[in-house]
């Protein structure tokens, strides 16, 4: 029983895997992060090419004789 106890505590695959795994969150939080902020910033880029966009075309509603 001592032998088992003793092995179980200098096991540490456990702990590596658990690192691995926070490892991957952080990584994966940080894709996150920045993948929300570029579509943030590509929205915005869009709202702005848009809005110049509709200062070039002609009023909508009205008609050329």
């Amino acid at each position: 029983m001592k032998r088992l106890i003793a092995r179980f505590i200098k096991d540490e695959r456990g702990a590596t895997a658990i690192e691995y795994g926070l490892i991957a969150g952080l990584i994966a939080l940080g894709v996150a992060v920045a993948a929300s902020s570029l579509g943030t910033s590509i929205s915005t880029g869009f709202t702005n090419l848009a809005s110049r966009v509709v200062l070039w075309l002609p009023a909508s509603g009205t008609s050329k004789p």
